[in-house]
């Protein structure tokens, strides 16, 4: 089982909760109410990202040191870091316990 690690950028939405974005996973993005539950959809839409990547074949994104993001009309955005442990060939294993960095 190996692990990946990727950024993802929480936008506060002015009526409450938090939009999640993953830069190095185009298109994965979720939300949660919470900043707690936030991070844990993180956690679901990666893992299911990165499932759907291992179905069809395709290599498993690696995230370069250096990440890009748009902000877009916020004005602030939470930067944490999201582990997911991946089997070799049984597709991400959903882990309770995420790391949050």
């Amino acid at each position: 089982m190996s692990r990946h690690t990727y950024t993802v950028l929480l936008l506060p939405e002015p009526d409450g909760g938090y939009v999640v974005e993953v830069p190095a996973l185009p298109g994965c993005v979720t939300e949660g109410d919470s900043l707690t539950e936030a991070l844990l959809m993180a956690e679901e839409a990666i893992t299911g990202y990165l499932e759907i990547l291992q179905e069809d074949g395709d290599p498993l994104p690696v995230e370069s040191e250096d990440i890009a993001v748009r902000l877009g009309g916020s004005h602030e955005a939470i930067l944490r870091r999201v582990t997911v442990h991946a089997g070799d060939t049984g597709g991400p294993q959903h882990v309770v316990q995420a790391t949050f960095g």
